[in-house]
C-alpha cells in the first residue's frame, strides 16, 4: 500500500474550516444587539408642542379606590407604590387633587363629562349619562384615534352610557384567580383579577399599537377588591394592611404594560394618565370603606401624567385640582379642546408655569372644588339627600349624614397637622362655604340623565363589589 494514501486528512479539513470562518469574519458585518435609546428629555418647550404632534397616544388607566395619600408617591412612609413613585419622578404629579363623588358611578360620570354630579345628572344607581353630552372619546375618535375601553367595575358598564365614543368596550371575561392570588375585601366577592384585563390590553397593542393612534381606558379593580399575593403581602393583615398589600400588588401589575410600551419602543410617543374615582375610609371618623361621605379620606385622590419624554426635574402641580379638569387639560394638552359648557377647567397653564418653575398660586389655591353624593344612591323612590364638600383655599366644608344618621357640618382645615372642627374658629369662612356648598345644590343637569332598568343578574353583579342594592 502506499504510504501517501494512509495521509490522514483531518488537518486539511481543520485548515479549510479555520480558512472559510477567517473569509466570513473579514467578509460579512458582524451584527451586534443594539444598545436602547436613552429615553427623550423635555421640558416647557416640549410640553407646549404635544398639540403640534399628531402621534401621541393616551393609555388612561383608572384605579378604583386608590386614596392618594396612600400612596409612597405622595409621601406615605410605606413604599406601596414604586413603579408609580418612576412615574411621578419623571412626570407631572398633581398633589392636591379630589374626585367628585366617593361613589364610582357618579365620580366617573363627572370625570367624563367633566361636569359636577348634580349637573351631569348621574346621581342614582339606575341613572345614565345622556347621550347629548359630548365625551372625550368621541372627540379623540372624531380626530383618528383608535378607542378602546376596558373594565371590570360593573357602574361604568355601557349600559349606563360609558362607552359613547369607543369602538370597543367590555369587560374581560372573569376567570377563577390563581391560588396565589387572594381577595380579601370585607365586602366584594367577585371573580378574575386585574392581570387577565392587562393581558387584554397587551394583545391591543400586539395588534395595533404600532399602526394606529389610539385611546386605551383601563380600569382596574384590584385594590377595591384588596387583592394580594405572597409577594405582596409584606405589610400586615389589618384590613388597612390589606389594602397597602394590594396597592403594592396593584403598582406590579400596571408596571407590567409599561414594560410592554417599552419593549415595544411606543413610550416615547404615549401618555400615560393615572388616576382613581375615589379613595377609602379606615374608619378615622366612624366610616368604613366608600360611597357613603365625601370626607377626604374618600375624595382625596392621585393625578399622575407621564410624557412621552422625561422630565429632567419631577414637575408638580400644587393648585387645587379636580377630576372634571382632567379632560379638559389632556385635550388642551393635545390641542383638541373643544368649547363645551362644563365645569372642569384646563390646567395647561399652571402645568407650564411649574415646568418653568413659576408661581402657580399658593399652596392647594385654585378654584373651587366640589364633591357629591346622594346618600340614597342605592335607594329607588327616594329623594336627594345630599353628602356634599366644598374646598376654597385652605379649607374644607362637609356636610351630609354621620354614621349614627345624624346630619353634621364640619370646616376642616386642608392643612393635615390642623385637626378639628374651625366653624368656631372660622365663622365668616364657614358661612360663605356653607352658602357656596348651597349653590351647588341648587345646581340641576346640563342635560337630562337617562335611567337603566337593570335586572336581577345584573343587580347580583353590582352587590358582589359589595354594594347594598334593592
Amino acid at each position: 500500500m502506499n504510504s501517501d494514501s494512509a495521509r490522514p486528512v483531518w488537518p486539511l479539513v481543520v485548515i479549510a474550516v479555520a480558512a472559510i470562518a477567517i473569509y466570513l469574519y473579514t467578509s460579512i458585518e458582524v451584527r451586534r444587539p443594539e444598545v436602547a435609546d436613552a429615553p427623550p428629555r423635555g421640558g416647557r418647550a416640549e410640553v407646549e408642542g404635544l398639540a403640534d404632534r399628531d402621534d401621541i397616544n393616551i393609555l388612561f388607566v383608572l384605579i378604583d379606590t386608590l386614596r392618594a395619600e396612600r400612596m409612597s408617591a405622595y409621601g406615605y412612609e410605606r413604599e406601596t407604590t414604586p413603579f408609580l413613585d418612576r412615574l411621578a419622578k419623571t412626570g407631572i404629579r398633581f398633589s392636591h387633587h379630589i374626585s367628585q363623588s366617593s361613589w364610582t358611578k357618579s365620580s366617573m360620570a363627572s370625570l367624563w363629562t367633566s361636569l359636577n354630579p348634580l349637573r351631569s345628572g348621574v346621581t342614582k344607581f339606575n341613572h345614565s349619562i345622556s347621550p347629548d353630552i359630548r365625551m372625550p372619546a368621541e372627540v379623540l375618535k372624531d380626530a383618528g384615534f383608535k378607542t378602546v375601553g376596558l373594565y371590570r367595575n360593573g357602574w361604568v358598564h355601557g349600559y349606563f352610557g360609558f362607552d359613547q365614543g369607543f369602538e370597543k368596550y367590555y369587560r374581560p371575561h372573569g376567570v377563577r384567580r390563581r391560588s396565589e392570588v387572594w381577595q380579601n375585601s370585607p365586602n366584594a366577592e367577585s371573580r378574575g383579577s386585574d392581570e387577565e384585563l392587562i393581558t387584554d390590553a397587551i394583545e391591543f397593542l400586539r395588534i395595533h399599537g404600532d399602526t394606529s393612534r389610539w385611546f386605551l381606558y383601563l380600569h382596574l379593580m384590584d385594590l377595591h377588591e384588596y387583592t394580594y399575593d405572597e409577594e405582596s403581602a409584606i405589610f400586615g393583615n389589618t384590613v388597612s394592611d390589606l389594602y397597602d398589600n394590594s396597592l403594592l400588588r396593584t403598582d406590579w401589575v400596571v408596571s407590567r404594560i409599561h414594560e410592554y410600551l417599552d419593549e415595544r419602543d411606543l413610550l416615547k410617543k404615549t401618555m400615560i394618565v393615572v388616576l382613581s374615582d375615589h379613595g377609602e375610609a379606615f374608619g378615622e371618623r366612624g366610616f368604613e370603606g366608600h360611597a357613603r361621605t365625601v370626607f377626604p379620606e374618600t375624595t382625596e385622590t392621585p393625578l399622575l401624567i407621564s410624557l412621552p419624554f422625561e422630565l429632567d426635574q419631577p414637575l408638580i402641580v400644587s393648585s387645587r385640582t379636580a377630576n372634571v379638569d382632567v379632560w379638559p387639560t389632556l385635550l388642551d394638552l393635545l390641542g383638541l379642546l373643544e368649547d363645551d359648557e362644563r365645569d372642569g377647567v384646563s390646567r395647561r397653564s399652571e402645568i407650564l408655569a411649574a415646568a418653568e418653575g413659576g408661581d402657580q398660586g399658593a399652596e392647594g389655591d385654585g378654584d373651587l372644588a366640589v364633591a357629591f353624593l346622594d346618600e340614597n344612591w342605592g335607594k329607588p323612590g327616594t329623594g336627594l339627600k345630599a353628602a356634599i364638600s366644598v374646598l376654597e383655599g385652605p379649607y374644607r366644608y362637609v356636610a351630609g349624614t354621620d354614621f349614627s344618621g345624624f346630619d353634621f357640618e364640619v370646616l376642616l382645615s386642608t392643612d393635615e397637622t390642623v385637626a378639628g372642627d374651625l366653624m368656631l374658629e372660622q365663622p365668616e369662612v364657614a358661612e360663605r362655604l356653607r352658602a357656596a356648598a348651597q349653590e351647588q345644590l341648587e345646581k340641576t343637569a346640563l342635560f337630562e340623565a337617562g335611567t337603566y332598568e337593570l335586572d336581577e343578574m345584573q343587580l347580583d353583579q353590582l352587590r358582589a363589589l359589595g354594594y347594598k342594592l334593592p
